[in-house]
């Protein structure tokens, strides 16, 4: 009498946003889905969290999960070791294109409030006058737009007092997008990095790293910003709470990230 063996895990790689998606509102990952990852990683996946969050906002999470691998931060821009706390890699915006594209957004739309974020493992995030931070996460306020130069920046985020987010971002799109890449990120986050950066060129570096190619992929997100990772990975999943612009691209939508959405197609997967 022959017996099959349990099907194995169809992907090989499973690509996860932090905010909206593996993390609940109180920046917490649920046993369950903490439990759904150990099994899939047991049935011979790899996790990988690739998040807008630079290296700096996004060490403590990890440590908290006691997540040793790969993780890519800043919209692509830094692949970081979370088991070695080093950064593998890092990529850095042109200051001078940068300036070009904030003069030119504010010429079409007028003065923003402006943030940036730092390069390099303790880099900070300074914030500018008006610029309303989401959540807790430290910050170090500036009044001189000129300190925003100082040192190397892997991103510059912007905010507007009457336009939405979706508006800022197309608009500057529309004025700066030779110079910069636009993302939306979520709520009151749109940001301008290296021009032709992506979730999925950091991703595919990390994969690369791992011996693994976007046909192993499985990808979970909640926002814009994930939309180049989707079209990247061979299966993109959007959170129940997620942007239309990200849901309307989807292979599957599941439940919110309050509702233990990855563990939901995890379990499923796992049989």
């Amino acid at each position: 009498m022959s017996t099959s063996a349990a099907p194995a895990f169809p992907y090989r790689l499973i690509a996860t946003d932090l905010d909206g998606t593996l993390l609940r509102s109180d920046e917490s990952v649920s046993q369950r889905t903490r439990d759904a990852l150990a099994a899939a990683t047991a049935a011979g996946a790899a996790h990988i969290v690739v998040t807008g969050r630079a290296a700096p906002w996004t060490r403590h999470i990890l440590d908290d999960l006691g997540y040793n691998g790969l993780a890519v931060c800043a919209q692509g821009a830094q692949v970081y070791d979370a088991g070695e706390h080093r950064l593998l890699t890092s990529v850095t915006l042109d200051r001078q294109l940068a300036g070009v594209a904030l003069a030119k957004i504010e010429a079409e739309v007028g003065p923003l409030y402006l943030a940036a974020s730092r390069d390099g493992l303790e880099g900070e995030v300074l914030v500018g006058p008006g610029y309303a931070v989401t959540g807790k996460l430290p910050a170090t306020p500036f009044t001189d737009a000129a300190d925003l130069w100082t040192a190397p920046l892997n991103k510059i985020y912007i905010q507007h007092p009457t336009l939405t987010d979706d508006e800022l971002a197309e608009a500057s799109r529309q004025a700066a997008g030779g110079f910069v890449t636009v993302a939306m990120a979520g709520a009151g986050i749109v940001e301008l990095l290296p021009l032709g950066l992506s979730k999925a060129t950091g991703l595919s570096l990390a994969a690369r790293r791992l011996g693994m190619k976007a046909a192993d992929t499985i990808a979970f997100g909640d926002m814009p910003n994930d939309l180049p990772m989707f079209a990247w990975s061979s299966y993109g999943v959007a959170m129940a709470n997620a942007h239309e612009e990200l849901k309307a691209v989807a292979d599957e939508v599941t439940s919110s990230n309050e509702e233990d959405g990855i563990a939901v197609v995890l379990e499923r997967l796992l049989g």
